[in-house]
């Protein structure tokens, strides 16, 4: 059962949009997908209240229980998982890169946003992980930022994903509706992001 942990220190980063966009991907791949929400503020438990009885399921856990949570999904044939954290929670970060497979860490390509990437970094070397930071909101053009962006990620021991996501209305449209870009927007720009990040996670996962 391939498990993807979106970890990050920084509050709106994306991970919610993220963990929500490539669990309904996977359901719509023909996977049993469900997100595991353990940010207090419950963002994706939200979204799936909105978007009712299609896939992907999503569930709460407190961080603690993050194991048993999963456990309980596969029996209930869940066969695909990607768990939510909240910000500034070390300890949900690391319970939930103890239970995956790989991790993602959005970030946008700014400097408070890439300082925050530090203290995940030492958490994905720790665990001997294979973690990758998937640079968000990124805007038009912004080349050189993008760039820097990436040098400093490299700097501090972590790989980046090819796949960039722009700063996209699709994402923020389609999510306060309890759905995903490739559901408002089948043609756009962030539906042709998620399935170019889509295909390369497939290439990933164990």
């Amino acid at each position: 059962m391939p498990t993807i942990a979106i970890v990050s220190q920084k509050g709106g980063s994306g991970k919610t949009t993220l963990a929500v966009h490539i669990a309904t991907r996977a359901a719509q791949a023909g996977h049993e997908a469900c997100v595991v929400d353990t940010d207090p503020q419950a963002t994706a438990a939200a979204w799936g209240d909105w978007r009712g009885d299609f896939l992907p399921v999503v569930v709460t856990s407190p961080p603690a229980r993050l194991g048993r949570t999963i456990e309980s999904a596969k029996k209930n044939k869940v066969d695909f998982v990607v768990v939510d954290t909240p910000p500034h929670a070390d300890a949900a970060a690391r319970e939930a890169i103890k239970v995956a497979d790989i991790v993602l860490i959005p970030s946008k390509p700014r400097a408070f946003d890439l300082h925050a990437l530090e203290p995940i970094a030492d958490l994905v070397n720790f665990a001997k992980k294979p973690a990758w930071v998937v640079l968000n909101s990124v805007p038009a053009g912004a080349t050189l930022l993008t760039e820097d962006a990436k040098k400093t990620a490299k700097e501090m021991g972590l790989k980046i994903c090819p796949v960039t996501l722009g700063d996209r209305a699709a994402f923020h449209r389609s999510s306060a509706k309890g759905e995903t870009a490739a559901e408002v927007d089948p043609e756009g720009k962030a539906a042709k992001e998620i399935e170019k990040l889509w295909k390369w996670i497939g290439k990933k996962l164990p």
